[in-house]
């Protein structure tokens, strides 16, 4: 069988991105600019600039990430890219982009929902990874627990109801003076602090025992601070961070442990940025080693948005046979398991 190489492109939110994968599973390039010096400034991404800064880099991007694979678009057999969920200025940038290329070149178009391809990355750092499995998806924007039945088949257990753990970790680090991007340094500064130092809450949803709320903990986190600021306390910010983070932990490792127990699943995939939180991980190593379940945890510039993902879920689409047509738009707000 001849290899199979795509071209996958990523513009969801403030990276541009371009990979080229063979057959899959294997990385030949994987090219990420980020814009996070711009954003920071703002504290949080302004989706103007990150449609601006995707139009300048894009085609630089993906010259050189032909270049790195040593190919050129006549090697490509496939063109897969993020059209949902994300910003809707920054997915058109890739959209129009890849559908360009697509038609110049003669070459078949995937469009490829941006979680699946976050549960994908786990196909490049684990080849030996095959569907069945259960998936927690970890990110600024989603936060849900699913069974990867087959390649691009979802069954959705639970899903937050308000608040992504990511979104939390963003606002929590601004409650705190941190600044942003929340996730890495409520982490770096949570190493200073005492976890069990505050007692926040860990929120279960009564009627859906898989789902997830973020919101109570991060109104919780800021009465503290507030309260605090009102009686002239001290506010210890490692212990702060800590706390938050441990609270939001014990609720993502109990809830996958638990519906893999009770799904008798024993393969369970991390997935998405903030899986790429040191401490998660060794709670989830833990866990898993305590119930007999195998943890896959794609390695962390994998975890955050990348093309690589994008290409490797293009391959399955594409040996399906989904490919999209001209009319191929943006869905900012694309749900996981739609088309």
């Amino acid at each position: 069988m001849d290899d199979c190489l795509i071209l996958g492109i990523e513009s969801s939110c403030d990276e541009t991105a371009a990979a080229v994968i063979k057959n899959g599973r294997e990385v030949l390039s994987n090219v990420i600019s980020s814009q996070i010096d711009i954003h920071t400034l703002y504290g949080g991404v302004v989706p103007e600039i990150a449609s601006r800064k995707h139009i300048e880099r894009i085609n630089q991007v993906i010259r050189q990430a032909l270049s790195d694979a040593n190919v050129t678009l006549d090697d490509i057999d496939a063109i897969g890219v993020t059209y949902g969920p994300g910003l809707v200025g920054a997915l058109l940038v890739g959209v129009a982009e890849a559908k360009a290329i697509a038609f110049a070149k003669n070459i078949p178009l995937v469009g490829v929902h941006h979680i699946e391809g976050h549960v994908s990355a786990n196909y490049i750092q684990h080849p030996e990874l095959e569907p069945p499995f259960m998936c927690e998806i970890i990110s600024g924007g989603h936060t849900h627990l699913v069974i990867v039945k087959d390649y691009g088949e979802f069954e959705i257990l639970g899903r937050t109801r308000d608040d992504a753990a990511g979104e939390a970790f963003d606002k929590v680090a601004r409650a705190i003076g941190l600044g942003y991007p929340g996730g890495p340094k409520i982490e770096k500064k949570a190493k200073e602090g005492n976890p069990n130092a505050i007692e926040f809450p860990r929120a279960h949803v009564a009627d859906a025992e898989y789902d997830f709320s973020f919101s109570g903990l991060k109104s919780a986190v800021l009465n503290y601070i507030n309260k605090a600021n009102m009686t002239g306390e001290a506010v210890n910010e490692a212990d702060v961070a800590a706390s938050f983070q441990q609270a939001v932990i014990d609720v993502l490792v109990d809830n996958a442990i638990r519906a893999s127990k009770d799904y008798k699943i024993d393969k369970l995939a991390l997935a998405g940025g903030v899986a790429s939180n040191g401490t998660l991980r060794m709670a989830f190593e833990e866990a898993c080693a305590k119930n007999n379940i195998k943890l896959y945890c794609p390695a962390p510039v994998l975890c955050t948005d990348n093309a690589a993902m994008i290409g490797a879920a293009a391959y399955y689409e594409f040996k399906k046979g989904n490919l999209a047509g001209w009319d191929l738009n943006a869905v900012p707000n694309l749900k996981l398991g739609e088309k």
